[in-house]
């Protein structure tokens, strides 16, 4: 969550790079709005609180007073009593007051770097650099070349589970585990990231930890009877491994990857993707998660990109690389990266990792902090980016290693170096 020291000293600065990220979010009613309210209001509780305190003492010492002096003070006995009363009131009244602001706090996103640029949406973003050169002979949809060759069925999946699901079949399969295999690999042994592999379920206190609740509760799984959800990113369990933990600063940066099923409802993609595996409500994903000092969360999110760049090159996958505007990043992120693969069936750079920095905001959320010799514990910088999504990578390499064979029928070429990883194989064909 954002500094609340800060959103009192700093109000008015805040508020003014929280509004890059849409006027809406500072407009009247927004939680934004209603955090200064319940701020105002707490201050008043507090200094009510404080003239009441002042009144006790000084009614207290003449109580005192007369009692020595043999003196009436029934009078000041009874406003005693008021004064206690009215105390108690104010204390619930305080304690109302904070757990609304601290509700209305965990609603308001992170504030932009003053380097992310200006803009509305994903068309305001802008391109950085790429690598590759994209294909821009015609080639089938991956849908189609799955089908063709055998090796998608997303009949099957709707069968099994409804729209959005699909089941993958022999290379397929195949290559979404080898893809696993080589990301963690490549990861863990040449990044020097330590692997972890942890529940795909997560309970409240952790998803609020990561900034997906209390906001984004309609895109995530709820599991009847119980206070938890399907994790819809490995980002959730692994940032939280260090849930209310003082971390020593020496043991900084941390670095972890992971791979985990993810699972999203959606809810808000009606219309968009309806086809293939580019928006599924189960996929894979390996995640890259790192813990800095907030002095190093920068130069961390340019060192995470190119970690999760580094596997598109190994795979020869044309993409590009893309800063997210004010207005496109996400809900917990201070400044974004998006990775981009060139599709050439839809001839156009379609996501396949956002990298971000969060800053320390889930540090505060998940209290998870770091002390400094001598020093007094504060929140951890936190990073994380996807390290890839493992069927955007397989859709990918279905389409650029597509291939009419020698007799003219579909065929995929699998890259060289993930080659090892699913038997040796070198070509799917029919």
């Amino acid at each position: 969550m954002i500094d609340r020291k800060a959103f009192r000293k700093d109000f008015e600065v805040m508020q003014e790079a929280l509004a890059r990220r849409g006027e809406a979010l500072v407009a009247e009613g927004s939680a934004w709005a209603r955090a200064r309210a319940l701020d105002t209001a707490q201050r008043d509780v507090k200094a009510q609180s404080e003239a009441l305190q002042a009144e006790r003492n000084s009614v207290s010492k003449l109580i005192g007073q007369k009692k020595k002096n043999g003196d009436d003070a029934s009078k000041e006995l009874a406003r005693m009593g008021e004064v206690a009363k009215q105390s108690k009131l104010l204390d619930v009244q305080a304690k109302e007051a904070e757990a609304a602001f601290s509700d209305a706090l965990l609603e308001i996103p992170n504030l932009p770097h003053a380097s992310v640029p200006d803009g509305a949406d994903e068309n305001d973003n802008i391109e950085i650099r790429r690598w590759g050169e994209p294909r821009q002979d015609k080639v089938p949809a991956h849908w189609d070349i799955g089908e063709a060759l055998g090796i998608l069925d997303f009949e099957a999946g709707a069968k099994l589970a409804g729209s959005r699901f699909s089941v993958l079949r022999g290379a397929a399969a195949r290559l979404e585990r080898g893809l696993m295999q080589f990301m963690l690999d490549m990861h863990a042994d040449q990044h020097a990231y330590e692997e972890v592999w942890v529940p795909a379920i997560a309970n409240r206190k952790t998803l609020t930890g990561t900034g997906q609740l209390p906001k984004f509760e309609d895109d995530l799984y709820h599991l009847e009877g119980e206070d938890a959800f399907l994790i819809p990113t490995a980002e959730v369990p692994v940032t939280n491994l260090y849930q209310d933990t003082i971390l020593d600063a020496a043991d900084l940066p941390i670095r972890h990857c992971a791979y985990t099923p993810c699972f999203r409802r959606e809810a808000g993609s009606a219309g968009r993707d309806t086809r293939g595996m580019i928006r599924q409500h189960q996929f894979d994903k390996v995640e890259l998660v790192q813990l800095v000092h907030p002095e190093h969360a920068l130069d961390g999110l340019n060192e995470l990109t190119g970690h999760a760049a580094a596997i598109l090159e190994a795979l020869e996958l044309p993409y590009r690389v893309v800063d997210l505007c004010a207005g496109d990043i996400g809900f917990s992120a201070q400044k974004t990266f998006d990775l981009e693969v060139w599709l050439p069936s839809q001839s156009c750079y379609r996501e396949i990792s956002s990298c971000s920095s969060f800053a320390q905001f889930q540090g505060r959320r998940a209290g998870i902090r770091f002390r400094s010799e001598g020093g007094k514990p504060e929140a951890v910088a936190t990073l994380n980016g996807s390290g890839l999504a493992i069927g955007r990578t397989l859709v990918a390499i279905l389409e650029n290693g597509w291939q009419l064979d020698e007799h003219g029928n579909d065929s995929v070429v699998i890259p060289e170096k993930l080659r090892p990883y699913v038997g040796g194989l070198e070509r799917i064909v029919v």
